[in-house]
């Protein structure tokens, strides 16, 4: 279809992404190589700054590859002071639990006015941020509603789509991940299909918003529980005398019916040890507890106590008390290879051995200042002499730059949490 006069000239950007973390700056970049005219909002004024001046604050996401939005006509501003209504809005603002564990909607609330005050008629707004099913419609849709004076399905588009990033990963990003969305009606549907089938190889329509974000919550509860499942299981397999990690690879041969899932010494990230309670949060509201969900919480949340009580039984066996004793830990990130410290299991883990007396040295080449509680761990620059120092070595985090074998062999004591040094003389795991 040609594009009129009316169209050629319209100045009005083709999308705007509020909040522009892990979630939204990915989104606004793979909207500017695809040609859109993008602006992002965020509240915070240093990220704005970093952004206008070429610097990125995400892993995936390149100091280059800033530069080339910008240079893509991308701009990032901190208020929509001047900023003409766009055709389309991203909301992409963090959801954190709240003191009752249900969502923290109030970085949702302050995008939903924001939308709601410069909305106008056939426009689409979508929301990616995580939530319980219903926050769409019950939610967002009201304030943008009472604000606009328009009628959602009518006046303008409203649709879910839950994010899908995966940090670090190279081989799935924006595009090549399926994107699923769902609308208030089939027209806002249709409507925020055909905006992300020009970011997104693949797009899946949901019935409604409420099956597009209960996808996303079943996919992460789905992880949630069968990790908290080996963990439990890498608990009693070390008394049963089993190599858990040996059971998984041989398990993973099946074609078909299994797929591995890996113990460690707590779940960290936003999605995997927050998004679960959403959907509790609402289940409880029917009258009744989501059970499965309490029941893999209680085994993930017993995984950084039960790390610090097997390093005081190591470190007994080796007639060493933990009071006193120098303790390395090896990552303070919560996935390998990249920075992102959201929800790490250093902290609780440092903050136990920390309250036993245990003098605490960390190293992780992704992050250059941790602190627990205020207080900054001191930080190994020299990985083989401290390895070769400390009374004990704790792997919590298995960044690729950690050759196992050497570490192993400088290391007076390893506890390795995550089957890598296993094969290694000395080590011990979970």
């Amino acid at each position: 279809m040609s594009r009129t006069v009316e169209q050629e000239t319209d100045t009005r950007p083709d999308v705007v992404v509020i909040g522009l973390g892990y979630v939204g700056l990915p989104l606004a970049h793979e909207a500017v190589r695809s040609g859109l005219t993008v602006v992002g909002l965020d509240q915070k004024s240093q990220v704005v700054d970093q952004l206008n001046a070429s610097r990125s604050h995400v892993d995936d996401i390149t100091d280059e590859d800033v530069g080339a939005m910008l240079a893509g006509g991308f701009r990032a501003v901190a208020d929509v002071s001047g900023l003409t209504a766009p055709r389309t809005v991203v909301i992409c603002v963090p959801t954190p639990l709240s003191g009752t564990d249900g969502p923290d909607l109030t970085a949702v609330r302050a995008a939903s006015e924001t939308v709601g005050r410069m909305l106008e008629p056939g426009m689409l707004v979508v929301l990616e941020s995580t939530s319980y099913p219903g926050t769409t419609d019950e939610f967002v849709r009201p304030i943008l509603e009472k604000l606009s004076g328009l009628s959602a399905g009518i006046d303008f588009h409203l649709a879910f789509s839950p994010e899908r990033i995966d940090p670090g990963n190279t081989a799935f990003g924006l595009r090549n991940t399926p994107k699923i969305v769902g609308g208030h009606t089939q027209e806002c549907a249709t409507a925020a299909a055909a905006f992300y089938s020009k970011l997104c190889d693949q797009v899946v329509q949901a019935r409604s918003t409420r099956e597009a974000e209960m996808a996303k919550l079943l996919e992460n509860t789905y992880r949630f529980v069968n990790i908290g499942l080996v963990n439990e299981m890498a608990i009693f397999c070390r008394e049963l005398g089993v190599d858990l990690w040996d059971a998984i690879r041989c398990a993973s041969t099946k074609p078909f019916g299994f797929q591995a899932f890996y113990p460690g010494p707590g779940i960290g990230g936003h999605c995997i040890p927050i998004d679960p309670f959403y959907l509790s949060h609402k289940v409880r509201t029917l009258g009744y507890p989501f059970r499965f969900v309490a029941l893999a919480e209680d085994i993930n949340n017993r995984m950084p106590g039960y790390v610090v009580d097997r390093a005081i039984e190591l470190l007994n066996e080796n007639n060493k008390a933990v009071n006193g004793a120098n303790v390395l830990l090896l990552g303070a990130t919560y996935k390998a290879d990249v920075a992102d410290e959201r929800e790490t299991p250093v902290r609780p883990i440092a903050r136990k051995l920390r309250a036993r007396g245990a003098r605490l040295a960390y190293h992780d080449p992704y992050v250059s200042q941790c602190r627990v509680d205020g207080l900054p761990l001191r930080r190994a620059t020299d990985l083989d002499a401290e390895a070769a120092a400390a009374d004990l070595t704790i792997l919590l985090q298995a960044h690729s730059i950690y050759d196992m074998d050497v570490i192993a062999r400088r290391a007076r004591l390893l506890l390795d949490t995550r089957g890598k040094a296993r094969a290694a003389a000395g080590a011990v795991t979970l």
